[in-house]
């Protein structure tokens, strides 16, 4: 049966470097239930390893959680990974560990990346730096992508750093890239006003959260037939009578 769900595809836990040790399973669940997300997904730096564990409490919450990841490509672009099959997942993700440099975190400037269990004990520290880039470029990172059948979206295209547009100054016209992610911040209408040549995109908005507050201050609607990836998928290229829609502190974003 067809309905809408809402989604935030963008929310990093305690594995990234940049993330508050706050975004534990069972408080981001909490969090993810109070503000009335149905799909979320686990969006790391250049891991999945917490992906798992996540799932399994977000079950226990009735919640979907798809497996994901933000890559950071060798030009600094972000891009996040989804797949609904955990076994392409872990494949994808364990050649994207393979193509970082093998470069130490600094827990005293980045912070921890606790790898952690669905009982919120912590399993190993990541000792490799996650917040640095992949060797693969951007269009590698979309051969991997297509390779694993998992859907790709360029994150935050409207933030100055990190960003497709930020990088490279423009969106390239490839088949591949049909949605883009935007910040929680982001006025659509001004943004498209100024970047017109992006107006037949489907457009993701999402927290992009580190901190358990920041969930729920963007998310997008999909009009889907159940909540997977494959059916998110859908609903940007505009098949079968999906829908996708905005939504920003509980204002429909046109």
């Amino acid at each position: 049966m067809m309905r809408w769900y809402k989604a935030d595809l963008h929310i990093h836990s305690v594995l990234s470097p940049c993330g508050s040790l706050e975004m534990a399973p069972k408080a981001l669940m909490k969090k993810v239930k109070e503000v009335g997300l149905d799909i979320i997904a686990i969006t790391d730096h250049n891991s999945m390893s917490n992906c798992l564990a996540y799932q399994q409490v977000a079950k226990e919450f009735d919640i979907t959680c798809v497996y994901g990841v933000e890559v950071q490509s060798a030009e600094e672009i972000h891009v996040i990974v989804l797949f609904d099959d955990w076994h392409k997942a872990n494949g994808f993700a364990s050649e994207l560990y393979d193509s970082l440099l093998p470069i130490d975190n600094d827990p005293d400037y980045f912070g921890d990346q606790v790898v952690i269990n669905s009982s919120e004990e912590i399993v190993r520290f990541e000792e490799r730096a996650l917040i640095n880039s992949s060797i693969w470029s951007f269009d590698q990172v979309i051969d991997y992508v297509q390779n694993y059948d998992g859907f790709m979206f360029p994150a935050h295209v409207d933030a100055v750093s990190y960003s497709i547009i930020g990088q490279l100054g423009f969106v390239p016209s490839q088949k591949e890239i049909f949605a883009l992610g935007l910040t929680a911040k982001c006025d659509v209408k001004s943004f498209l006003e100024q970047n017109e040549y992006l107006k037949d995109y489907c457009f993701i908005q999402n927290s992009d959260a580190h901190y358990l507050n920041q969930i729920g201050s963007a998310y997008t609607e999909f009009f889907l037939e159940a909540p997977t990836v494959s059916e998110i998928k859908k609903a940007c290229l505009k098949q079968a009578d999906r829908k996708i829609r905005l939504r920003l502190a509980n204002k429909e974003n046109n």
